[in-house]
C-alpha cells in the first residue's frame, strides 16, 4: 500500500473524528455558550484535517494549492464567526448557564 494512500486515510479519520465530536458536542452542551465551543473549535480542526488529507491524496498541485487556501480562510473565519456569534449572544441579553440549572 503507498504511503501517500495511507496518509491520507489517517487524516480523514481524524478530521471525521473530530467532525463527529463536534457534533456531540453541540447536542449533549448544556447551553448557547458552551455549544459554541465544540462548533467553533473541534469543527474547525476536523474540516482543516479532511481538507489536508485531500491534499495528500492530491500532491503538489494547483488543487493542493487551493485547498490549502481554504484551510487558511477556515482558520480565520471560524473562529471569527464563532466569536461574533457568541459577542451577539451576549449583546443580546443570552444568560450562561450555571452549575444546577436546567439545560437549555
Amino acid at each position: 500500500m503507498h504511503w501517500r494512500l495511507v496518509l491520507t486515510g489517517a487524516f480523514l479519520a481524524i478530521g471525521c473524528f473530530f467532525v463527529a465530536v463536534a457534533a456531540v458536542g453541540v447536542v449533549r452542551m448544556p447551553d448557547f455558550y458552551t455549544r459554541m465551543h465544540p462548533a467553533g473549535k473541534n469543527d474547525t480542526l476536523g474540516q482543516a484535517m479532511i481538507l489536508l488529507g485531500l491534499v495528500v491524496h492530491e500532491g503538489l498541485s494547483l488543487v493542493s494549492v487551493k485547498l490549502l487556501m481554504v484551510i487558511v480562510f477556515i482558520y480565520i473565519a471560524s473562529p471569527t464567526a464563532t466569536f461574533a456569534i457568541a459577542k451577539a449572544a451576549h449583546v443580546a441579553g443570552v444568560k450562561p448557564w450555571a452549575r444546577g440549572e436546567k439545560r437549555r
